[in-house]
């Protein structure tokens, strides 16, 4: 039986803010009995308030309405106690949604699909590590059934799966609980790393089950005395955490507008690929939204870093997977694990929307390495991806001007504030917040 409640709303940094409940006010939710100030959603990822954010001191920080989402409400296994949580999205008023609200961001989106009559469907692959933060840094965990400390990469190692098996039956069950889809896991690069998927389904609810699932593999790696980070790049001399996005596009019919019976794909595909393509640097906040994100675009290292398409080929940033072509669909591969998954789909897929709408034609698709090639390349710093999101055409179409300017004055607070951190603070700081 439920003994309490949550409420929660993704801030800009992918953060759940929002209240504890007894059990029994989960009938007063969707009267909008919760209020929370609109500024929650618009604070840095240390949980402070915006210096000169007009949602603060200029607004009086008036408070915004928490409404349930259709989501509903999801089982919080790694806690003791019987506990729910509901999924919330931000309102000014009953009908009006608060436009500084990813959630609301990605679902103007998908309004934009749906005006075709068409539907999106995603999936996400997660990867993270397991670390023992118990010390001063953190460092690979020893296996709950060994007597050492991983050492060495692993991957698609079952023995190193295995080694935590406990953690990884409780994982599925878990997900199983809060109807999360999660499919194969696999052992990757890095000691202590691994790879889940989420089944391909409706795009927003792909993005609320990666938020959640973020939360679950964090939650539960406490439950068994380790630590979880989605962070981009917690070990220099190991691999980063990449969060990959798969999608397509039905049209009315169920019919997938990317597949016309050949290994090519659609002209729709094209146009769709040629958007993703041509707003990929201005878009690189929304993948590396962190001045830590960065460490993990190195050359050769998995994480693409030269603006291309290929089909089947892993070192390009847009991969068009092979197999059925009536399962034709756009892989994008440039995300790091510590993103905000709601602004991920929405600048994926409204640059995909742009470059449909537009007609746009893609370059050649690459064969090869694409660490080989010269190519176009994403925004290198995180300065020089704040300058270019904050001023581009492209984003301008993807993301209300609210969102777009709130996110900027985080990112510049975040810069200034942490400049000086020490290298370990630093990974101290973002190690569970993202």
């Amino acid at each position: 039986m439920t003994e309490t409640i949550r409420v929660a709303v993704s801030d800009l940094n992918g953060q759940a803010r929002g209240k504890r409940l007894p059990a029994e006010y989960a009938g007063k939710l969707a009267s909008g009995a919760v209020r929370m100030p609109l500024s929650a959603l618009n604070v840095d990822i240390s949980g402070s308030d915006i210096e000169d954010s007009p949602l603060v001191f200029e607004s009086g920080d008036a408070d915004g309405l928490l409404l349930p989402t259709e989501r509903g409400p999801v089982a919080m296994p790694w806690l003791e106690t019987p506990s729910e949580l509901y999924p919330m999205a931000m309102y000014t008023d009953p009908e009006t949604p608060f436009s500084g609200d990813p959630r609301h961001a990605l679902a103007g989106v998908l309004a934009r699909f749906a005006a075709r009559g068409w539907s999106v469907a995603a999936a996400t692959e997660l990867e993270f590590y397991l670390v023992d933060d118990s010390g001063t840094a953190p460092k690979a965990p020893i296996p709950p059934d060994a007597n050492a400390r991983l050492f060495g990469d692993a991957i698609l190692s079952l023995a190193e799966l295995d080694a935590f098996d406990a953690y990884f039956t409780d994982l599925y069950a878990a997900a199983a609980e809060m109807g999360i889809p999660a499919q194969a896991a696999i052992a990757e690069a890095g000691k202590g790393q691994f790879e889940i998927n989420l089944n391909h389904q409706d795009a927003m609810r792909a993005a609320d089950d990666a938020w959640l699932f973020k939360m679950l593999v964090k939650g539960l790696a406490r439950k068994h005395g380790l630590a979880a980070t989605f962070l981009a790049k917690p070990f220099e001399e190991s691999a980063g955490n990449g969060m990959h996005v798969h999608f397509s596009v039905a049209d009315a019919e169920g019919r997938n507008v990317f597949d016309d019976g050949t290994e090519g794909g659609t002209p729709v595909l094209h146009h769709a690929v040629a958007g993703c393509l041509a707003a990929m640097a201005d878009s690189t906040l929304l993948f590396a939204p962190h001045g830590p994100s960065y460490d993990r675009y190195v050359e050769g290292a998995h994480a693409p870093t030269g603006i291309c398409w290929g089909y089947e080929n892993r070192t390009a940033a847009i991969r068009i997977p092979g197999g059925p072509t009536a399962a034709r669909r756009i892989e994008h591969r440039v995300a790091g694990a510590d993103v905000n998954p709601y602004l991920l789909l929405a600048g994926i897929l409204g640059a995909a929307m742009n470059g449909i709408e537009d007609r746009e034609e893609p370059p050649e698709p690459i064969t090869g390495s694409a660490y080989d090639l010269k190519l176009p390349t994403l925004a290198p710093d995180w300065e020089t991806a704040l300058q270019r999101f904050e001023t581009s055409a492209a984003i301008a179409r993807i993301l209300p001007a609210d969102l777009i300017a709130n996110l900027a004055m985080t990112k510049r607070q975040e810069q200034a504030r942490f400049a000086d951190l020490d290298p370990k603070d630093m990974t101290r700081l973002y190690l569970e917040t993202v």
